[in-house]
């Protein structure tokens, strides 16, 4: 099992980010880079997860501290 180490507020922000960024692709689907959009996935599997593979190379957490 993967140990989560996206916070609340950052796994927030990056489904939001990673929502925005696909409704990008639906709205912009004849652009010359649209295919681009699809970088979205990446911030909104790691907000679903609640993990990200990034963080953990570089020994971050943006969790909170339990006690």
């Amino acid at each position: 099992m993967l140990k989560k180490n996206v916070g609340s507020i950052d796994r927030a922000l990056r489904i939001i980010l990673g929502l925005t960024l696909l409704a990008g692709l639906f709205l912009n689907s004849n652009g010359t880079y649209s295919w681009l959009y699809l970088i979205g996935v990446i911030p909104l599997f790691t907000g679903l997860m609640a993990y990200c593979p990034l963080y953990s190379i570089l020994g971050l957490s943006t969790c909170s501290l339990k006690k």
